[in-house]
């Protein structure tokens, strides 16, 4: 394709990624200088803040909030600091938390914990949705400030823009190019967006993000962030068997002892229920497989009893940053921040991230108002972010739950017994950083064993993974070049040969969505790797738990990916 000539937009704040982070830093921000504006109109001294050009916000879905997915059980503390009269305003929730339980299971019966962690208490918690959190978010900017403030739904940010390491903005992603990247009738060339300031709210394993963080040595003296992967269902199950507002967690089968993950359901309703799986990463068995540990925990007698006559009517998977404190990159550099799951605000000893994604947003909109202040958008200025960081609750939230997730690198119920030292007599442990190591390091070779034994689906309780896919209302353009990048030379000389050979392609097990698949061109013909990239819920699975690290998730057009509702 000949050079592009690409249109150039300038804004002065520009967020990419429109999740809770970012909806609420660009609120925020137009906040701040609305009432500094309104000071020296009413005689205080001082100069104004100018926003000439704007804020942007950057989105990769059709809708605000169609690829939102969590949990989520919602902890208000963020949401009530950016709005007050958030209830009034008519912040989407689905249930207060009236009831919890927390359960260790083995193969056919269930132990009741005799009292909560502290981690799982959630009184005055929120069971919600996330793309409806999003969504009313995007409907509070565009009542209040939709003069400042433009969101781009379907504008994918493709590529990070600098000059020599600062960064100066983001070009987004073209639209019509086919499988063979060339342009079609209907090409729209990306549009290069020059920013003052730009901050990356992407959620885990952002496409922009992690370049840019090594690029920048925003990683250095800090631990690889580390994942889980969580796989989720929504059920209408018949009403009485648990109460709206019942939160319940387990722990235990059919994970073995040397697996971190566990179990989440939550009522929505008296009949509608959230209930999700969650599975480390760092698995040595190639052929674990995340979705098939969900099928299996919904043939637990408990489980099973819950779901019997129900029906599934969603489905979603996304992956989840649980490295914790010390896996947070340096959060500034010249001209960027990092927020949300981008900067690694999640507490996985609570399974909590939004009002810590929403904390974030807030605090680096603080310091981009400063900055905006003094025309200064450099790093030692915005490292002011960080100050901001430390002085608030969210650093003291993270600090106490530092070692949480290497507590579990030796096996699950060590790890249980270090939590609860740690939680009652230490503090959070160590002061100095744990180690962790990158979860694809874990994976072994494994010549000769077997597949883990998977349930056959039963279509009731129990679904094949495209079925499922189908429930995540997941669409893409079929002719455009595949987001998930292999080049031709490592897929000959590694997918369809070493990786066979080695850990018996591990993608076509950990991916949730069954994007990746060994076909035989012709019969008797060996394998050969076919990637269905419609199929993808842009969970990220893959990009993170490939031993060979050759798996490059990109943007695809925009507009294309799942359409989460009640998620």
């Amino acid at each position: 394709m000949s050079e592009i000539q690409r249109e150039v937009m300038d804004m002065d704040v520009l967020f990419v990624g429109a999740g809770p982070a970012s909806l609420a830093g660009a609120y925020h921000l137009a906040q701040l200088i609305k009432k500094h504006n309104s000071n020296i109109d009413a005689g205080q001294a001082g100069s104004k803040v100018l926003l000439e050009n704007g804020i942007g916000i950057l989105e990769k879905s059709k809708n605000v909030g169609d690829h939102m997915l969590s949990g989520a059980v919602v902890d208000p503390k963020g949401i009530s600091e950016l709005f007050p009269d958030f209830v009034e305003r008519g912040f989407p929730t689905e249930a207060a938390v009236v009831g919890e339980a927390f359960y260790l299971l083995t193969s056919n019966s269930k132990i009741k914990f005799p009292f909560l962690p502290p981690t799982l208490k959630n009184h005055g918690n929120f069971i919600c949705s996330l793309n409806k959190i999003a969504a009313w978010m995007a409907e509070q900017i565009d009542k209040d400030f939709g003069d400042q403030i433009n969101i781009f739904p379907e504008f994918p940010g493709r590529e990070v823009l600098y000059n020599g390491d600062a960064v100066i903005g983001i070009r987004t992603g073209d639209k019509g190019i086919d499988h063979k990247g060339n342009p079609k009738s209907t090409f729209e060339a990306g549009v290069d967006i020059h920013a003052k300031i730009t901050l990356l709210g992407e959620g885990p394993r952002g496409s922009l993000t992690k370049h840019l963080v090594p690029r920048l040595k925003l990683d250095q003296d800090r631990n690889p962030q580390v994942y889980r992967t969580g796989v989720k269902e929504i059920w209408e199950i018949p009403a009485g068997r648990l109460k709206k507002g019942m939160v319940v967690h387990t722990a235990g089968w059919p994970l073995a002892s040397n697996l971190y993950g566990g179990s989440w359901l939550y009522m929505m309703s008296e009949t509608s229920c959230s209930i999700g799986f969650v599975s480390a990463l760092d698995y040595d068995n190639p052929t674990f497989d995340p979705h098939g540990a969900f099928n299996r925990f919904k043939t637990h007698p408990y489980i099973a009893g819950l779901l019997e006559g129900g029906k599934m009517i969603g489905y979603g998977a996304k992956t989840v940053s649980e490295g914790g404190y010390w896996s947070m990159p340096q959060l500034y550099g010249d001209g960027v921040m990092l927020i949300g799951e981008s900067g690694g605000f999640v507490n996985i000893s609570r399974f909590k991230g939004i009002h810590l994604a929403i904390k974030s947003g807030m605090l680096a909109a603080e310091a981009a108002f400063e900055a905006l202040q003094k025309n200064d958008y450099s790093a030692s200025c915005l490292k002011r972010y960080d100050d901001l960081f430390r002085q608030s609750w969210a650093h003291e939230e993270l600090w106490k739950t530092r070692n949480w997730r290497q507590n579990f690198t030796g096996g699950f119920y060590g790890g249980m017994i270090k939590s609860g030292l740690q939680i009652y007599v230490t503090g959070g442990g160590k002061k100095s950083r744990t180690l962790l190591r990158a979860d694809h390091t874990h994976m072994k070779k494994n010549l000769h064993q077997s597949p883990l034994e998977r349930i056959k689906p039963d279509d009731k309780s129990t679904f094949a993974k495209l079925t499922d896919v189908y429930f995540s209302g997941t669409k893409h353009e079929e002719n455009q070049p595949c987001h998930l990048v292999i080049s031709p030379e490592n897929v000959a000389d590694i997918c369809n040969s070493r990786c066979k050979e080695e850990f018996g392609n591990p993608c076509q097990y950990f991916c949730p969505a069954q994007v990746y698949n060994m076909i035989a061109p012709e019969e008797g013909q060996p394998a050969q790797l076919r990637i269905d990239f419609s199929n993808c819920v842009h969970c990220k699975t893959c990009d993170i738990a490939d031993p060979y690290q050759i798996i490059n998730w990109v943007t695809p057009e925009g507009g294309g990916g799942p359409v989460y509702k009640n998620l």
